[in-house]
């Protein structure tokens, strides 16, 4: 596909996401053997980045790098202790005064929102386009660095394996509701439309109900425990301001069986495997429209919804943070299976499905990331052993 047919392709979105409520879950072996493939790539992944960094004896080293860990309470996963620790750092984020100038946003009350309003502003630029997968790599490390810095946090930046959920996700840890857990589903709301998101590049999307809807009424951020207060940008009815004006609301969720299935064991292997040495691949294909219903991207926010439907203002809802590293994780896999061939590859230009047309990305090509920090070149978020990053997947 080329990047020029691409508006065309996310028009397709609308009919996959009406496919998707009749979509058959995958074949259960077959799914199995995926996830034992996956296991199997990533091993091989960081056997590739540990002897790369064995001789190290500064920067990024065998004995300092950073592990990152899935949410499931299991062996070489988060732990409680840490669970605790990353939902009271989100509690403090949302708590701490905003730095962005109110001119710019005034609906940003608190730290937390600080980094909504740099994803609602950059994406018409990170999706779709070359800059969706070096955007939100940086964009993860610093809100790391803001959950350690202001708010102690000392755990690794925990991922959330949807594969592992892909049948239901309202059986996963993340979403169990307990007090370790970043709280349940959404309130059942019966009698609901479809909501008309609309996609960078032009296209607009409509979602099916699922089994939720409303405030999400469990765990540490239920209902008059946590806050949202920007957007929505991508549907109605719209905050003002251009969803950066004050609009306070509970957090809301819809958890979606059959959007669960574009995050199915095999859609990775199909990524991982099916994308060798191709980064445009990777990239169409984990973000829409490629995959079943919607890519594994889009499908981890629409299987969520309703705030993480809203791609603007998405990190709302704090499994943004969780998602986007399993997306980084699919990502740093398929760069670690051949580090010297595909860690500084480059693909697509910096506007979403080149629309208005822009330049090619290249690795000088620039990143604003506003008051969270000082913009960032491709070439220095490629590698995640070198420059500010050291950090691997477990």
């Amino acid at each position: 596909m080329k990047l020029s047919t691409l508006p065309a392709a996310l028009l397709s979105l609308i009919l996959l996401a009406h496919q998707a409520a009749a979509a058959p879950l995958g074949n259960v072996d077959a799914e199995a053997a995926a996830s034992q493939r996956i296991l199997e790539l990533q091993a091989q992944y960081q056997r590739n980045v540990l002897d790369a960094i064995s001789n190290r004896t500064s920067g990024c080293t065998a004995q300092n790098i950073q592990r990152r860990q899935e949410w499931y309470p299991q062996c070489n996963t988060l732990s409680l202790a840490d669970r605790a620790a990353f939902i009271s750092a989100i509690h403090c984020l949302n708590a701490l005064p905003a730095r962005t100038p109110q001119s710019t946003a005034p609906g940003a009350r608190a730290l937390y929102d600080d980094f909504i309003v740099a994803h609602i502003l950059q994406t018409p630029f990170v999706h779709a386009s070359g800059l969706f997968l070096p955007f939100h790599r940086h964009l993860l490390h610093l809100f790391a660095g803001a959950l350690r810095d202001r708010c102690d946090y000392a755990g690794p930046l925990p991922y959330w394996d949807w594969t592992a959920s892909y049948a239901d996700p309202r059986a996963a840890a993340v979403f169990d509701g307990g007090p370790h857990s970043l709280g349940g589903n959404g309130a059942f709301v019966p009698g609901r439309n479809g909501t008309v998101i609309s996609v960078p590049g032009g296209a607009h999307v409509v979602i099916p109900p699922a089994t939720g809807g409303g405030c999400v009424t469990t765990g540490p951020f239920r209902q008059g425990r946590f806050e949202v207060r920007l957007g929505p940008v991508a549907f109605e009815p719209r905050g003002p301001h251009g969803g950066l004006g004050y609009n306070p609301r509970c957090l809301r969720r819809d958890l979606s069986p059959h959007f669960s299935l574009g995050t199915r064991p095999g859609a990775v292997v199909a990524l991982l495997d099916g994308c060798a040495g191709d980064l445009g691949c990777l990239v169409r294909d984990m973000d829409a429209p490629g995959g079943v219903p919607g890519g594994v991207h889009a499908s981890g926010h629409w299987q969520v919804g309703p705030d993480a439907l809203d791609v603007f203002a998405s990190p709302s809802d704090p499994v943004f943070w969780l998602h986007h590293a399993q997306v980084d994780r699919v990502w740093t896999i398929w760069q670690g299976l051949d580090l010297e061939g595909r860690t500084y590859q480059v693909w697509g230009t910096s506007t979403a499905a080149n629309d208005p047309p822009s330049d090619d990305v290249t690795l000088e090509t620039a990143m604003d990331f506003g008051i969270l920090g000082e913009a960032k070149t491709v070439g220095e978020v490629a590698s995640t052993v070198d420059g500010e990053y050291c950090y691997m997947y477990e």
